[in-house]
């Protein structure tokens, strides 16, 4: 089947729980296969979760293989950019170093999503170059299972602890170079596509929710109607203001759905009911800064 909207609708809802990251990763491939782009591959990985955490797991990985397509593949991925001081290039000390015919990364990043399970590492690193005023950062690939690699799993989140997070220690690690410019090829894009993505899975997820507890149609309609605005969005051109704008409008209509569809969770079993409530201010996490990039975006188009 190469329709998402059909299959959410349709599909058989697996009722075993998976019992880790890893069991969930191939939960997701089994059923993303059947599709194709990366957006429509985070709704099913999204509808086969059993919570919002391993929702989220499908977004975040169909992000990343949206924006790094030559590195995809059956591998967990993770981009490790946070530092001490936070993610802006400004904050960011590890470095990329020549060493031979090619690269190595020195520096520590204090909280890498998926911790342990990742097996490929997308890490933000400074050349010690200055262009425009601003450091310049490029992305490499750093394979987590090599010498000069040290990952140190933190404790788990209050929401989706299901997730792992960690710390990385990367001492003269070998590092494949990524084309482009580690802020504005890799840094900035990814938020705006990560954004779409998660919402994507989240959406997914809602679907299977909502056919298990017997929402109302008209909720399931708005649901769908959600994810075909999302697989509208031209996440070619991320930087678009057009994008930013668009998106703000569909987060904004899905905070409409969520809170007017409130009263339904009444009817989901106990169990999914508590880990929504747990779980819940995952979805908020980047909306700071969401909020900042969509009245950018306004003012580059001029409208007040």
């Amino acid at each position: 089947m190469n329709d998402v909207l059909e299959y959410v609708l349709t599909e058989p809802i697996a009722e075993a729980a998976p019992a880790d990251v890893d069991q969930a990763w191939a939960r997701h491939l089994a059923v993303a296969e059947a599709f194709r782009s990366p957006v429509d591959r985070a709704v099913a990985g999204g509808f086969a979760a059993d919570r919002l955490g391993v929702a989220f797991l499908s977004g975040y990985q169909e992000a990343l293989r949206k924006l790094l397509p030559e590195v995809a593949g059956a591998d967990l991925l993770a981009v490790s950019a946070t530092e001490e001081g936070g993610a802006h290039p400004s904050s960011i000390r590890t470095a990329l170093v020549p060493a031979g015919d090619g690269w190595v990364v020195r520096g520590t990043k204090t909280f890498t999503t998926m911790g342990e399970r990742a097996r490929q590492l997308v890490v933000i690193a400074g050349t010690g170059e200055v262009v425009d005023g601003r450091p310049r950062l490029r992305a490499v690939l750093v394979a987590a299972e090599q010498p000069g690699v040290t990952v140190t799993n933190r404790p788990p989140l209050p929401m989706a602890p299901e997730i792992p997070h960690a710390t990385v220690v990367f001492a003269d690690a070998p590092a494949r170079l990524l084309p482009g410019d580690g802020y504005l090829n890799f840094l900035k894009p990814f938020r705006t596509i990560e954004d779409a993505h998660v919402l994507a899975a989240t959406l997914g997820w809602l679907v299977r929710v909502g056919r298990a507890a017997r929402w109302p149609r008209a909720t399931l309609q708005r649901l769908l109607a959600s994810v075909a605005m999302v697989r509208g969005l031209d996440l070619d051109s991320p930087a678009s203001p057009g994008v930013h704008i668009a998106l703000g409008g569909i987060f904004a209509e899905f905070e409409r759905l969520l809170t007017e569809s409130e009263p339904l969770w009444q009817q989901v079993d106990a169990g999914t009911r508590e880990r929504w409530e747990r779980d819940r201010p995952l979805l908020a996490t980047a909306g700071r800064v969401r909020a900042q990039r969509l009245e950018t975006a306004w003012r580059r188009v001029a409208i007040d």
